[in-house]
This record gives C-alpha cells, structure tokens and sequence, in this order.
C-alpha cells in the first residue's frame, strides 16, 4: 500500500460515513456499493444473494434460527449474513426446522452461501469506501 493510499484510510472518522456501507450492505444485500454509486455492481449482489437465498426457501432449507452446537452455529452465522432477508423468513416463518427431503439440503447450502455472499459484498463496499481497494471498473 503506498504511502498516499495509507495516510487516506487512516484520515478517514470512524462515524456513520466510514461504516455506513458495510452495514447497509449487510442489512440489504447491494446496498453498500449503491450508496457508493455503483448501481450495476449493486443490482447484481441484490438480485444474486435475494435470489439464492429465496430459492433455498423454495427448496425448503432449513433456516438456522438456533445453535445447539458448533456446525448448527457455523449455519446461523452464514445466515445472519442474508441481514433483511433473514429477519424476514424469522419473522414470517419461512424456511424448514429440519431437512425433510433430498432438495432440502441444497436449499440449506443455498442460502448460507447467500449470507456469505452479502457479508463479501458488504466488506467489499466497505472498502472501496475507505479507499483500501481500487475499484477497476
């Protein structure tokens, strides 16, 4: 990191600004990177991570609203990471409390991956916003 690059990632204040994108980006997945005007980028992780994890509820996935172990705990993290659309399917009763059939695991899969997904997105706007990654495009 060159000396310029460094001295404006550590200028940056710590309020709503610097971490405005990261949690936006989390709470509604492509968020982060429209407050950064990136509206491309952003319509894609929407439509990537709502869709993945809304076709895991299709596919009747469980949805990880407890943790009685470490794997079960591992599943509620990659979930949380969906922000909006995990408080809804909670709040709404979506998603299975066990895997019942065979596209049920998939659908597990499917939505961790989604979760995952946003909170790479959501560090990726943080970033850009910080000035630590260049953005190419």
């Amino acid at each position: 990191m060159s000396a310029t690059a460094a001295k404006s990632v550590s200028a940056q204040p710590a309020g709503f600004r610097f971490w405005a994108p990261l949690f936006l980006g989390w709470l509604v997945p492509g968020a982060g990177h429209l407050l950064l005007r990136r509206p491309i980028r952003a319509a894609l992780v929407f439509v990537s991570v709502v869709a993945m994890f809304f076709l895991g509820i299709a596919m009747q996935g469980k949805l990880y609203s407890n943790a009685k172990d470490i794997l079960d705990l591992l599943g509620l993290f990659g979930d949380l990471g969906s922000g909006l659309c995990f408080i809804l399917s909670t709040l709404f009763g979506w998603g299975a409390n066990t895997v019942q059939v065979t596209t049920a695991d998939y659908g597990t899969r499917f939505m961790v991956m989604a979760g995952l997904l946003n909170v790479m997105a959501a560090v990726d706007a943080h970033n850009l916003s910080i000035g630590r990654k260049q953005d190419l495009l």
